[in-house]
Protein backbone atom coordinates (compact mmCIF):
# COMPACT_ATOMS: atom_id res chain seq x y z
CA UNK A 1 0.00 0.00 0.00
CA UNK A 2 2.61 2.55 1.04
CA UNK A 3 5.54 0.93 -0.73
CA UNK A 4 7.29 2.62 -3.64
CA UNK A 5 7.63 0.16 -6.50
CA UNK A 6 10.37 0.40 -9.12
CA UNK A 7 7.78 1.30 -11.75
CA UNK A 8 6.81 4.41 -9.74
CA UNK A 9 10.31 5.89 -9.63
CA UNK A 10 12.14 7.79 -12.38
CA UNK A 11 15.36 5.97 -13.12
CA UNK A 12 16.95 7.28 -16.31
CA UNK A 13 18.59 10.60 -17.03
CA UNK A 14 16.28 11.02 -20.02
CA UNK A 15 13.16 11.07 -17.81
CA UNK A 16 14.72 13.49 -15.32
CA UNK A 17 15.73 15.83 -18.13
CA UNK A 18 12.27 15.70 -19.72
CA UNK A 19 10.55 16.68 -16.47
CA UNK A 20 13.19 19.30 -15.73
CA UNK A 21 12.89 20.91 -19.18
CA UNK A 22 9.10 20.78 -19.57
CA UNK A 23 7.96 20.83 -15.96
CA UNK A 24 6.59 23.57 -13.78
CA UNK A 25 8.51 24.33 -10.60
CA UNK A 26 7.56 25.27 -7.07
CA UNK A 27 10.11 25.95 -4.35
CA UNK A 28 10.47 26.72 -0.68
CA UNK A 29 13.37 26.81 1.77
CA UNK A 30 13.77 23.01 1.84
CA UNK A 31 12.68 21.59 -1.52
CA UNK A 32 12.17 22.24 -5.19
CA UNK A 33 9.21 20.45 -6.76
CA UNK A 34 9.08 19.98 -10.52
CA UNK A 35 5.85 18.61 -11.99
CA UNK A 36 4.84 17.72 -15.51
CA UNK A 37 1.43 16.65 -16.71
CA UNK A 38 2.24 13.96 -19.26
CA UNK A 39 0.56 10.57 -19.47
CA UNK A 40 3.95 8.87 -19.92
CA UNK A 41 4.97 10.00 -16.44
CA UNK A 42 1.67 9.60 -14.57
CA UNK A 43 2.29 8.69 -10.95
CA UNK A 44 6.09 8.63 -11.26
CA UNK A 45 8.43 10.41 -8.90
CA UNK A 46 12.16 11.11 -8.79
CA UNK A 47 14.44 12.30 -6.01
CA UNK A 48 17.61 14.34 -6.46
CA UNK A 49 20.26 15.82 -4.18
CA UNK A 50 23.15 17.69 -5.77
CA UNK A 51 26.79 17.48 -4.79
CA UNK A 52 26.65 20.98 -3.30
CA UNK A 53 24.79 19.48 -0.34
CA UNK A 54 27.75 17.41 0.81
CA UNK A 55 29.14 13.92 0.61
CA UNK A 56 27.31 10.74 -0.30
CA UNK A 57 26.09 10.12 3.25
CA UNK A 58 24.46 13.55 3.45
CA UNK A 59 22.94 13.33 -0.03
CA UNK A 60 21.50 9.88 0.70
CA UNK A 61 19.97 11.14 3.95
CA UNK A 62 18.32 14.04 2.10
CA UNK A 63 16.88 11.63 -0.47
CA UNK A 64 15.64 9.32 2.29
CA UNK A 65 13.80 12.22 3.93
CA UNK A 66 12.17 13.20 0.63
CA UNK A 67 11.25 9.58 -0.19
CA UNK A 68 9.63 9.04 3.19
CA UNK A 69 7.66 12.31 3.01
CA UNK A 70 6.38 11.29 -0.42
CA UNK A 71 5.69 7.68 0.53
CA UNK A 72 3.54 8.56 3.53
CA UNK A 73 1.45 11.06 1.56
CA UNK A 74 1.28 9.50 -1.91
CA UNK A 75 -2.24 8.13 -1.44
CA UNK A 76 -3.63 11.64 -0.93
CA UNK A 77 -1.99 12.96 -4.14
CA UNK A 78 -3.45 12.95 -7.63
CA UNK A 79 -1.79 10.56 -10.08
CA UNK A 80 -2.05 12.56 -13.34
CA UNK A 81 1.46 14.02 -13.22
CA UNK A 82 5.10 13.15 -12.82
CA UNK A 83 7.20 14.87 -10.15
CA UNK A 84 10.80 15.36 -9.16
CA UNK A 85 11.82 16.48 -5.69
CA UNK A 86 15.16 18.24 -5.35
CA UNK A 87 16.62 18.70 -1.88
CA UNK A 88 18.11 21.97 -0.69
CA UNK A 89 20.74 22.72 1.97
CA UNK A 90 18.10 23.06 4.72
CA UNK A 91 17.35 19.32 4.53
CA UNK A 92 20.93 18.35 5.39
CA UNK A 93 20.24 19.14 9.06
CA UNK A 94 16.43 19.00 9.13
CA UNK A 95 14.27 16.54 11.01
CA UNK A 96 11.68 14.43 9.20
CA UNK A 97 8.70 16.51 10.36
CA UNK A 98 10.31 19.62 8.79
CA UNK A 99 10.84 17.77 5.50
CA UNK A 100 7.26 16.52 5.51
CA UNK A 101 5.88 19.97 6.28
CA UNK A 102 7.88 21.48 3.40
CA UNK A 103 6.69 18.72 1.04
CA UNK A 104 3.03 19.17 1.98
CA UNK A 105 3.36 22.94 1.59
CA UNK A 106 4.63 22.55 -1.97
CA UNK A 107 1.92 20.01 -2.83
CA UNK A 108 -0.72 22.42 -1.54
CA UNK A 109 0.71 25.27 -3.64
CA UNK A 110 0.90 23.05 -6.73
CA UNK A 111 -2.69 21.82 -6.15
CA UNK A 112 -1.66 18.17 -6.19
CA UNK A 113 -4.04 16.88 -3.53
CA UNK A 114 -7.08 14.82 -4.50
CA UNK A 115 -10.35 16.76 -4.24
Amino acid sequence: MFRLSKSEIFRGKHDFNAVHNRGRSFANHALILLIVRDERYNGKVGFAAGKKLGGAVVRNRVKRLMREAYRLNKNSLRRDFGMILVGRKFLTTAKFKDAQKAFLDLCRRAKLFKP
